[in-house]
């Protein structure tokens, strides 16, 4: 049963919760970033790059586009630098294990909190390594947490997508905060409060939390966290820790990875049996996968990064009518955790005179937006979780993250564009875009063909199994098949 182990059935509970918290409230809050913009305009950061121009019948008109490049260049720069530096923080998840790769998170999103929070509009530009410190340590910590799926079994994807449902939901924080700026508390204030709140980071470490990892499968007697009457040490086995010698040996395999032998001889090590972690990297499913992540995370990142100039646009300068759809996007963002779950379950099921767009119908587009996000981030982590074996789960995750950051950096250029050429006007872009994401559906079309000559190849071995000795019946591995 979900979450029942013997006496830590309990613990996994409040494993599971705690877990959800913080992701929701710390791990992903950059991307509420149309909110927090909203704040520092206000407060006249980066201000100096507005210049008065004259307009027509010799009337004096302030164009802000400069300072909207800026605050788009630290929103590229920290978005960027959340997905580049995931390949680092997956191998140090991997090597060092989870109290190692949470401190340095907790670390670097304490010392973002605290930069935001002594920032004013002369050192505006303290926010390009503030947003990245507070980036790069909230995907620090989804990371360590996404191992939480598997002290669930069978609900391991559901669990995972949860979490990262909570990840891009997190980005309604800076609502909140842009809520209680306008009720006249400062922005200092509400950036102090997150910085204390790693305490609570830190009890979650020692008390919930295993040093190295969470093996998958899990083992009956498995124990983690601290313990009564073990002197505060935490049961770590040779099992929990991913890409090690000892990993290798004794952690059972997934019964989900679809590319994996499913006969295999028994005089095969498990050395032998496991793909190697190049031949990973250089499959199909993990080339399609890539192009799949990359694409859609530009268009979204894109999205993000634009949403207050395109708002002002088509609000005429209002910043009643800014303010509310900002609102309206960020509350739409809380329902990212109500969303990704129906990822996982189904991953858990089948293993085994403006121009149009008109400014009312952006709520659609918002609701579209948190769905897509949803989806993609949730089904990343649980693709790479099912498909590839789980001690490469941190140095994959952190590789693709990595490369898709390189295409991310394209979201800057893309908005010059906008400003420039396009004065203003995202639809061709959005049209490039568009059109660009269709090479997505590769990555879908391979795993349906992959998938039915699988199942092709499983229904041939089972017809001609009868008399023929068990070397003869072992199936095509990842090297083979790609």
């Amino acid at each position: 049963m979900l979450g029942q182990r013997g006496g830590s059935g309990g613990r996994d509970w409040v494993t599971l919760v705690s877990g959800l918290v913080e992701c929701l409230c710390f791990a992903g809050v950059v991307f509420g970033w149309a909110s927090l913009v909203f704040i520092l305009k206000a407060e006249g950061y980066f201000s100096d790059f507005c210049l008065n121009t004259t307009g027509a019948n010799s009337s004096v008109l302030t164009d802000c586009s400069g300072q909207d490049e800026q605050f788009s260049l630290v929103f590229t720069v920290a978005s960027f630098l959340n997905n580049f530096m995931t390949l680092a923080n997956g191998f140090l998840f991997d090597r060092f294990g989870t109290m190692a790769a949470r401190f340095l998170a907790i670390s670097l999103h304490t010392t973002g909190t605290l930069m935001v929070a002594f920032s004013t509009a002369v050192i505006s530009t303290l926010l390009f390594p503030a947003l990245s410190f507070i980036t790069i340590g909230g995907m620090l910590l989804l990371i360590t947490n996404i191992q939480v799926g598997n002290l669930f079994g069978s609900h391991r994807s559901t669990v995972i997508t949860l979490y990262n449902g909570a990840f891009d939901s997190s980005s309604a924080v800076f609502l909140i905060i842009k809520v209680l700026y306008e009720r006249g508390i400062s922005l200092r204030s509400c950036f102090l409060f997150m910085s204390a709140c790693s305490v609570i980071h830190l009890l979650r470490t020692f008390l919930l939390l295993p040093k190295t990892h969470i093996p998958y499968p899990l083992p009956e007697d498995y124990t983690y966290g601290l313990s009564c009457g073990t002197s505060g040490s935490h049961s770590v086995e040779g099992a929990g820790r991913a890409g090690g010698a000892d990993s290798k040996r004794s952690e059972p395999q997934s019964d989900s990875v679809p590319f994996q032998p499913e006969d295999k001889p028994p005089s095969q090590t498990s050395e032998e049996r496991e793909p190697s972690f190049s031949s990973c990297v250089l499959s199909w499913f993990f080339l399609f996968h890539l192009v799949w992540l990359s694409l859609m995370q530009l268009r979204h990142y894109l999205f993000i990064g634009t949403l207050n100039p395109m708002l002002t646009r088509l609000a005429d300068g209002d910043p009643s009518l800014v303010s509310r759809y900002t609102n309206a996007f960020a509350f739409a963002q809380l329902c990212g955790v109500l969303c990704a779950p129906w990822n996982g379950l189904i991953l858990d099921r089948s293993k085994g005179k403006q121009r149009a767009p008109v400014l009312p119908l952006q709520y659609l587009t918002f609701a579209l937006q948190v769905i897509s996000r949803s989806f993609l981030y949730g089904g990343n982590a649980a693709f790479i979780s099912i498909v590839f074996p789980a001690h490469h789960f941190g140095k994959l995750y952190g590789l693709v993250m990595t490369l898709s950051a390189v295409v991310s950096l394209l979201q800057y250029p893309c908005f010059a564009l906008v400003k420039g050429l396009f004065q203003g006007d995202p639809l061709y872009v959005n049209i490039g875009l568009t059109l660009l994401t269709l090479l997505t559906f590769a990555h879908s079309l391979y795993m349906h063909l992959h998938c039915r000559a699988r199942a092709a190849q499983r229904r041939a071995v089972r017809g001609s199994s009868a008399g023929r000795p068990a070397d003869e019946l072992k199936l095509k591995g990842p090297e083979d098949s790609d």
